[in-house]
């Protein structure tokens, strides 16, 4: 038996557009409830929120009869760590502050099994290969893996043009918050410059045949960048959606 079929990649191949949300609890029971909403894909935010290897684990257990995609975002590209987030049954890694080619060539390594890769062979005692019952797995997994890079950075747009040209990212994730901070705006994507920047690098992106992808958390940001060509779109984080919520609500009522 063949490793999983990666259908977020396939997907992205064929161009669709595919919405997410982020899933930041780092809890399975929220990231199950998360996966029953209808979204494209979910984030595992590793970056971010409070996960470790076994909280990644179990969320992907949560998720693995959901119609969500788990999108695992790692704290960092250690080749390491994306052999342990891989083992778990990740087939889709996001990976931050990706500033250069050289750095993109190691995590497509770091991705992949020798001779193509460095990836650690010991996947038959882990739950990606269902603990040994995906026979094939080491012969067929690195076809099924999506590497998601982030730029997000003015370093990172001055190198996009060559890490687009690295084999084996499938798509590349505009940091709009990070970006919009390192070019001098703490935080604020709306403003021009920044705006400008982003939708030049997702020309550039999908003229690559890569996939561009970014975050919005407000209506007006999410389909600014539908408008610029995202195709897969985070347009939530579930602590905000929840503590926006909440908030409404309590002010509602107690207004009364």
């Amino acid at each position: 038996m063949p490793a999983p079929r990666n259908d977020f990649k396939q997907a992205l191949n064929d161009g669709r557009r595919l919405i997410g949300c982020w899933s930041s609890f780092a809890e399975a029971i929220t990231a199950e409830i998360m996966g029953t909403a209808g979204f494209d894909w979910l984030v595992i935010d590793g970056e971010h929120a409070p996960n470790d290897i076994r909280s990644v684990r179990d969320q992907l257990m949560a998720l693995a009869h959901s119609p969500s995609h788990p999108v695992v975002r790692v704290p960092v590209g250690d080749t390491a760590l994306i052999k342990m987030v891989l083992d778990a049954g990740a087939q889709t890694i996001l990976v931050p502050m990706v500033d250069s080619a050289e750095q993109a060539r190691d995590l497509v390594r770091a991705c992949r099994y020798p001779p193509e890769g460095v990836r650690g062979v010991g996947a038959m005692a882990s739950r990606a290969t269902q603990y040994g019952t995906t026979a094939e797995y080491i012969q067929t997994a690195d076809e099924q893996i999506c590497l998601l890079v982030q730029v997000e950075s003015r370093a990172g747009l001055a190198a996009l043009d060559d890490i687009l040209q690295v084999g084996g990212v499938d798509g590349v994730f505009i940091g709009p918050a990070d970006l919009s901070t390192d070019m001098g705006y703490q935080g604020n994507s709306t403003a021009p410059e920044v705006r400008t920047a982003i939708a030049d690098a997702m020309i550039r992106i999908k003229a690559a045949g890569k996939a561009p992808g970014i975050l919005g958390t407000t209506d007006e940001a999410r389909q600014a960048y539908l408008d610029m060509g995202a195709q897969f779109l985070a347009v939530g984080i579930d602590v905000m959606l929840l503590a926006q919520a909440s908030r409404a609500l309590a002010e509602k009522w107690k207004a009364k």
